[in-house]
């Protein structure tokens, strides 16, 4: 996770606003890159002056429908079949369709604008909305504005506790004696997902 983290910041600091919206276009094409890590890292960087905390967020958003459009293709044009052929390669699997499908038959178009609000299914939502052939427009429009919310959110909570890192000695001294542990938690929650997940897929 550390490692991941590191390349994440790595992306952010050389590519800039481009860099988030990449970041933020994996995540979005079924990817299971964590926007949790990118957008308050990006925020972060708006308390050095390298950002603009709206510019961060738009650049999110737009990376997100990048990605979400590319979801969106592989749905409506390879449907359950390109699970089969390519879910092991991104750790996707029938049960999230399933899940993001019974998401989107409840609550229909709607389903792309909240779902880009929930972790995990706003990585899966743009599948079910491609192979149900909802209108680009509409997709477009639901899909950019829960990811500016979502980006934004995420890039706000960076920018704050950024403020607070360079105002607060004691914020400071709690998390570097904190990162050991949530390095540790972190990692076994990764184990415990890839376990998981690969043994689900193997099965």
């Amino acid at each position: 996770m550390a490692a991941l983290a590191g390349w994440i910041t790595a992306v952010i600091s050389a590519g800039g606003y481009a860099g988030v919206a990449a970041l933020m276009a994996v995540e979005s094409a079924c990817i299971p890159l964590p926007s949790e890590i990118v957008m308050p890292f990006a925020g972060y960087l708006t308390t050095t002056g390298r950002f603009s905390l709206w510019a961060v967020a738009l650049a999110g958003a737009i990376g997100c429908n990048i990605g979400s459009t590319i979801a969106y293709a592989v749905g409506a044009t390879g449907g359950r079949r390109a699970i089969d052929r390519f879910g092991y390669w991104v750790l996707l699997d029938h049960k999230d369709l399933d899940r993001a499908e019974w998401f989107f038959g409840r609550f229909g178009r709607a389903a792309v604008f909240i779902g880009r609000l929930l972790p995990v299914v706003r990585t899966f939502i743009s599948f079910p909305a491609g192979m149900a052939w909802m209108p680009q427009l509409p997709f477009q429009l639901y899909s950019f504005a829960g990811s500016l919310a979502w980006c934004y959110a995420l890039a706000f909570a960076g920018h704050q506790l950024g403020r607070r890192w360079e105002s607060d000695p004691a914020l400071r001294a709690y998390l570097r004696h904190a990162d050991l542990a949530i390095a540790l938690l972190l990692a076994l929650g990764v184990a415990w997902f890839l376990r998981r997940r690969l043994g689900r897929q193997r099965s």
